[in-house]
Order: C-alpha cells, then sequence, then structure tokens
C-alpha cells in the first residue's frame, strides 16, 4: 500500500500534469479552446418572390412602378406564410417594394424585417408598364438582360448591385428570408453560383414562390441552388426534401 502511495503523484503534482497537458492539446488543437464556443450556423437563403399584382398577371413589365398585391396575392402571401413560420430565421430581409414588403406581413415576418434596397426590382424605366410586344415594336430584339433599358437601370448596374448583396450576404449565417421580384431573384440565383446575368433567364419564378440558396455540404465553399420555384401546397414537402438531399 505504502509502494502504491508513493508511486502516485501528489493531486499538486497531478494538477499541474493536467493543466501542462491541456494546454498542449489546446494549442495544438484551437478548436478544443472552449467547449462553449459555437460554431456558425450554416448559411441558408430562403428567397420569396413577392405575390400575385394585376400587372403580374397581364404580363406588363413591373420595375419601380409600385403596386399592390391583388386579392389572390395576398391569399398567396397568406399560404407561403403557412410554409415557413416554422424556420427560425436569423435575418428577415425585404425589398422596399410595397408589393414584396405586403407579401412579407402577410408571411408573418414584418415585425423582424428590415429593409435592405438591394433586393429592389430592376427598374425598367422607359419600358416600364409595358408589355414585351410593345418595346420590341419600340426596340426591335431588345433584350433586358443585354440592352437594358433606358431611363431605367443597366446590365452593369444591376450586376454591381448583385454582386454587392451578395458579398454581404455571404457574411452572414444561419437562415436568412429575401424577399424581392421575379427578374432580380433570377439574376441573384445566377450570379450566386458564379453566372452571366444573361444566365438568369433559366431561372424564372412564379408569384409567392419559393427558393433555397446555400452551399453544398460536403464542400462548403461552393454555393448551390438547393431548392427552385416551389408555388402551393407542396412547397413545405420540397423544403423538407431539399434538407434531406443536403444532409446526404
Amino acid at each position: 500500500m505504502d509502494n502504491l502511495t508513493k508511486q502516485a503523484p501528489s493531486n499538486t503534482l497531478f494538477s499541474k500534469i493536467v493543466t501542462a497537458n491541456s494546454k498542449t492539446m489546446t494549442s495544438e488543437n484551437p478548436s478544443m479552446s472552449s467547449r462553449n464556443e459555437k460554431i456558425p450556423a450554416p448559411l441558408h437563403l430562403y428567397l420569396i418572390r413577392h405575390g400575385e399584382t394585376e400587372w403580374a398577371v397581364s404580363g406588363r413589365h413591373t420595375g419601380s412602378t409600385d403596386i399592390p398585391l391583388t386579392t389572390n396575392g395576398e391569399k398567396e402571401a397568406r399560404e407561403l406564410g403557412r410554409h415557413i413560420r416554422d424556420i427560425a430565421f436569423a435575418q428577415v430581409l425585404c425589398s422596399p417594394l410595397k408589393r414584396a414588403r405586403r407579401t412579407c406581413e402577410l408571411a408573418g415576418l414584418d415585425q423582424v424585417a428590415e429593409i435592405e434596397p438591394d433586393l429592389a426590382e430592376w427598374a425598367f424605366g422607359d419600358f416600364e408598364g409595358l408589355h414585351l410586344a410593345e418595346i420590341l415594336k419600340i426596340h426591335p430584339g431588345w433584350d433586358v438582360l443585354v440592352d437594358g433599358c433606358p431611363n431605367g437601370e443597366m446590365p452593369e448596374q444591376i450586376l454591381k448591385r448583385t454582386d454587392r448583396l451578395i458579398a454581404r450576404l455571404r457574411n452572414l449565417t444561419g437562415n436568412v428570408a429575401l424577399f424581392s421580384h421575379g427578374k432580380f431573384g433570377g439574376i441573384l440565383a445566377a450570379r450566386w453560383i458564379g453566372l452571366p446575368i444573361t444566365a438568369s433567364c433559366h431561372f424564372p419564378l412564379g408569384t409567392a414562390s419559393l427558393s433555397k440558396l446555400g452551399y453544398d455540404h460536403r464542400h462548403t465553399d461552393v454555393p448551390v441552388i438547393d431548392l427552385w420555384n416551389e408555388v402551393g401546397h407542396k412547397t413545405g414537402e420540397f423544403l423538407k426534401l431539399a434538407d434531406t438531399l443536403q444532409k446526404g
């Protein structure tokens, strides 16, 4: 018994050994510096297009013109809110235009929303309120993504605005809701994954649609589109499916 007692280190010596080993392990592995240190939540962007408007139904170009939702558009926004109400959003950003703000309100997120001017729709200038056929009579072969809009925004301006917004979004963490518009939303998606704005024609958005942008969970520096243009009663199901696929 005496031999065992002599071989065992004293409490003081044992404490010093543990402390020294702990410091060594911490210096070699900084992630162990604090068990209470929180790992930032991965970024998930929930892109929401506003509900239906009269001009959306008729096909008129709606940029900076501040028009309200239709009765059906308000119904769409409420239905959308039902599908996202259980998502814990770290931040909610909204276009300053009333159709986006009303959608945000009816979805139940207006109390925590911040206005983000860069989420506004492309300003169509002289082409505001016109149908495509009318614009083509004025400017044959017109393509907004290439030609832009007189007295409105040009492609290089939209590119600068979108990339500026993305640079800020990449510094956020957690679930972030973005209430925006059809044309700008497609451009945001294209630029998120590194495509030119001309590729945004492949990313159409329906009214009150939900899309999700983020990063590949296996390659966390690779931006991806997890979900695109989901509308209606199956939105919740597709959200769950997107989460399952991301978890692999």
